[in-house]
């Protein structure tokens, strides 16, 4: 093999090693990648539900845009998310919508910290970071008097990221 072309060959793998194999997570690079998504996508239409099993939402680098129904108060409507790793969760909302995060009981969930803008993006509206175990959840939007709401999902951790 040409030597030009090996050695431009490691310097590229360097460079996509260092951009997402960081091996120290920050939160300002989750909430860079969080707000890519959010503003490009790729999207998913979702139609959010008050009543049977909710549609199923993923941390799988797209954004989810959710249709909200009519429910008491305003608009509302709940997603599932099935967590494959016991770890911190980010949701990015593109509104000012409140959440509930619950559990398969039905236990609420506790928001770890929540944030209604990031230095990061001007795009992200609400950020929440929660702790999930292995397990399925509901995320419960509303009331808001926004039609829609959309979502991305990024673990907080970068550790063995893939684009």
């Amino acid at each position: 093999m040409n030597k030009k072309l090996l050695a431009a060959l490691l310097m590229s793998t360097a460079l996509l090693t260092t951009a997402c194999g960081d091996d120290e997570p920050h939160d300002e690079d989750v909430d860079v990648e969080g707000c890519e998504h959010l503003a490009e996508g790729p999207s998913t239409a979702v139609n959010a539900t008050l009543t049977g099993t909710p549609p199923s939402v993923s941390n799988d680098h797209r954004r989810y845009d959710i249709a909200l129904v009519d429910g008491a108060g305003g608009r509302r409507g709940s997603v599932s998310f099935a967590a494959a790793e016991a770890t911190d969760y980010v949701l990015y909302l593109s509104a000012d919508v409140p959440v509930v995060i619950t559990d398969a009981s039905g236990a609420t969930v506790e928001i770890e910290e929540s944030a209604k803008s990031s230095e990061s993006c001007t795009d992200i509206k609400g950020r929440h970071v929660v702790p999930l175990s292995v397990g399925t959840f509901t995320f419960t939007f509303g009331p808001t008097t926004s039609a829609s709401v959309n979502l991305v999902i990024e673990e907080a951790s970068h550790e063995g990221h893939e684009h």
